[in-house]
């Protein structure tokens, strides 16, 4: 039997059920009570581990974050770029991805910004925060896509302002001026200033 064939032993599978635990127990916490609120130890409780044990899946309450929230990006990422299919005009489709990104981050506040503080100045090594970094970047990848729908933007031009348009979406979502601000008023700043960078 070839091994990418071969069923998870027993050994991998407990290990996948643990992380699954501290994943959900880790989700459930920091969307009642915010990241700040919540102890290593609450979480350890809730998913039946020892501290020993969940220290060995995530170093700090900032991993246990990543590891929430990178999975919730994704999932977001997937719909805006579903969205952004849907729609013919650039501005609207580039929104489309920016939309549920921004909302995922909205839903919680604090550990949004917390999941973006996280993200900027973690260690890139460390595998969760590695993944948020990959999130980022595919994120600017289907902007650029949806930049380069627009034959006056060129391959360069659209990297670039793709990363434009990455860095004044997390801006908007991080800036302590914006932390009583809806989604809806987060992203009608992000079109604002999306629009002015765009050809006319």
């Amino acid at each position: 039997m070839p091994l990418a064939s071969q069923p998870a032993g027993r050994r991998e599978r407990n290990k996948q059920q643990k992380l699954d635990r501290i994943t959900a127990a880790a989700r459930e916490l920091f969307a009642q009570h915010g990241v700040d609120e919540v102890t290593t130890q609450q979480i350890a409780d809730k998913a039946d581990i020892g501290t020993g044990t969940l220290f060995l899946y995530a170093k700090s309450k900032g991993e246990l974050l990543l590891l929430v929230q990178n999975s919730l990006y994704v999932e977001a990422l997937e719909r805006g770029r579903a969205g952004a299919e849907s729609s013919p005009e650039v501005l609207d489709a580039v929104l489309a991805i920016v939309r549920p990104i921004v909302e995922c981050n909205r839903t919680q506040i604090d550990n949004g910004r917390t999941y973006l503080r996280e993200m900027v100045f973690g260690d890139p090594k460390e595998p969760r925060h590695h993944e948020a970094l990959a999130i980022a970047a595919q994120t600017e990848e289907a902007i650029a896509a949806v930049l380069r729908r627009d034959e006056r933007v060129g391959e360069g031009a659209a990297a670039t302002l793709a990363h434009i348009v990455s860095a004044v979406m997390f801006l908007s979502m991080a800036a302590s001026v914006n932390v009583a601000s809806s989604a809806g008023e987060i992203l009608q700043e992000i079109r604002g200033q999306v629009s002015v960078l765009l050809p006319r």
